[in-house]
């Protein structure tokens, strides 16, 4: 069993980070931070990056642990230095791309809300020429330059101190989970 508190699960769009790392704050015990929470305004308006700092400052000041969901750049400063644990969910496109598009259709049938007042968009997932309107597009274009940045900080000095996780299927998050963190009872 592992005895890291302060983990960040990243990856790409739809590869299940905000399920894994809600899990993992649930079996820790400590708070859950969705940094697309942080980020999005209501009507899908982009937040200051100093505003959003700050909100990732105030989120995990003062407390001995807690698990991330994302890969912002902007805040990587802040947040790992103090991580014990990365998890990269390293899964190809062939898996995320139709997750995607199946998790769009249902939240927009649905009309269910994301982080407040944002509700999904279908339709602009199908503009694959547009990476600013569509998850896939977005998916597509920064899927190897966010393995080339995962890989290239595995192999950086500065983050010597993070236990790195690279999974790449599915049924290897769940075994991991289990394997690493044992099975708690919600």
């Amino acid at each position: 069993m592992s005895s890291a508190r302060r983990i960040i699960v990243g990856g790409p769009t739809n590869s299940g980070k905000s399920t894994l790392a809600a899990e993992l704050a649930r079996r820790l015990d400590v708070p859950f931070i969705e940094l697309d929470a942080l980020w999005w305004l209501p009507g899908w308006t982009e937040r200051d990056p100093e505003e959003f700092r700050s909100l990732v400052r105030q989120a995990i000041a003062g407390r001995d642990g807690w698990v991330i969901a994302g890969n912002y750049s902007r805040q990587m400063d802040i947040t790992w230095p103090l991580a014990e644990m990365v998890v990269w969910l390293d899964f190809p496109l062939r898996l995320t791309v139709p997750r995607v598009l199946r998790r769009s259709w249902r939240r927009w049938r649905r009309g269910e809300f994301l982080w407040g007042t944002n509700r999904e968009r279908f339709w602009p997932q199908l503009k694959l020429w547009s990476p600013q309107s569509s998850l896939v597009a977005f998916n597509v274009k920064w899927h190897r330059p966010g393995r080339r940045r995962y890989e290239a900080a595995m192999a950086d000095p500065a983050w010597r101190h993070i236990t790195f996780v690279r999974l790449r299927r599915p049924g290897e998050v769940r075994s991991w989970l289990d394997d690493e963190w044992g099975r708690k009872a919600g």
